[in-house]
């Protein structure tokens, strides 16, 4: 089976995940699974057993640590702790721990940087002499009272809104 991500190289890295109750499964080629994030998902800085465990027996912070990892100067957070809890510590840890995090940001945002929402445009037109105005205002009455007398009100609820608008202007 080739990679499903590049469909270049055979697929060695199966993943089954299950969301809600709605699995899914990728097949990767070992190249794009370290891309991805998902290289060595039992080394020491995502699994570890001691935490596995602390989680059984009440709150995970107080699980002993497993291995003397680098930490952000200003909140003391370590990558290990970002993993375990799933929420980084403070707007520092982004840029300390930038290089482990971004798999995981593209892996769950589809990218890694913030694109934000293009506001709609709106085209301004150039205003009309009210002579056009009026008999345009006259046409989509008469309009509106053919649209009424075959019941076609989805029409006429359009029409009326025009003729509203045409008389605010």
């Amino acid at each position: 089976m080739l990679c499903q991500n590049c469909s270049k190289r055979e697929a060695t890295t199966h993943i089954k995940r299950v969301i809600n109750g709605d699995l899914s499964e990728s097949h990767l080629c070992s190249q794009c699974a370290k891309i991805l994030g998902y290289d060595d998902i039992f080394d020491s800085s995502f699994f570890s057993l001691p935490d596995f465990f602390a989680g059984f027996f009440g709150d995970s912070h107080f699980a002993l640590p497993t291995s003397k990892s680098e930490r952000c100067e200003k909140c003391g957070c370590s990558f290990d702790d970002i993993i375990r809890t799933g929420m980084v510590g403070c707007a520092q840890c982004y840029e300390k721990f930038y290089e482990k995090l971004q798999p995981s940001l593209a892996r769950i945002h589809g990218r890694v940087n913030h694109t934000g929402k293009t506001p709609p445009v709106i085209e301004v037109e150039a205003e009309e002499p009210k002579e056009k105005n009026e008999d345009l205002i006259k046409e989509k009455k008469e309009l509106l009272k053919k649209a009424i007398e075959e019941q076609n009100f989805e029409y006429a609820a359009v029409l009326r809104d025009e003729i509203k608008a045409l008389e605010e202007v």
